[in-house]
């Protein structure tokens, strides 16, 4: 068996963005399970997010109110992959070490295979930093600084996963 998720961020609705694309919306409705990395920017856009997902781990960003209410880092498991989810909140050229740290200092030493999910920097990014595997889906509305709509399609079987950039 494996298991969808849609892997989304920055959405910044209606901060920067009049809406979430209609393509993303679909994308979220068919997967399995949705991850956000926060700067959804108000709690509307982040009610309209929950009603699309049939399930959400979303933390929140640098620029959410209080009223959205998220944690700031959430860690959850799909089959045999242990995701951790942070916005990354600090300089753009630091920022997969240091995602890379704080997924290090959440997880469980016993965990088979981990992989850090961040946004912030609105630049799709898919690397290995020390052995971890780091997924960053850009942004969903095509917010600056980003110049494009992404996210990530990623597929899980066991301890494999299948990543796939979608964009317009």
């Amino acid at each position: 068996m494996s298991t969808d998720l849609a892997v989304i961020g920055d959405t910044h609705v209606p901060g920067r963005e009049a809406a979430v694309p209609q393509w993303v919306r679909e994308r979220v409705r068919a997967a399995d399970h949705t991850i956000h990395t926060g700067d959804f920017d108000d709690p509307e856009t982040l009610e309209t997010i929950e009603g699309l997902a049939t399930g959400l781990t979303a933390v929140a960003g640098n620029i959410d109110p209080p009223a959205i209410d998220l944690p700031d880092v959430a860690q959850f498991v799909v089959e045999d992959v242990t995701f951790v989810v942070v916005h990354g909140t600090g300089p753009q050229e630091s920022c997969p070490e240091r995602v890379a740290r704080l997924v290090r200092q959440t997880t469980d030493d016993d965990a088979e295979r981990v992989v850090g999910v961040a946004g912030h920097t609105h630049t799709p990014t898919d690397t290995t930093v020390e052995g971890l595997r780091l997924l960053n889906p850009g942004t969903a509305t095509g917010a600056t600084p980003g110049s494009r709509a992404t996210m990530y399609s990623v597929r899980v079987e066991g301890a494999s996963l299948d990543v796939e950039l979608l964009e317009e």
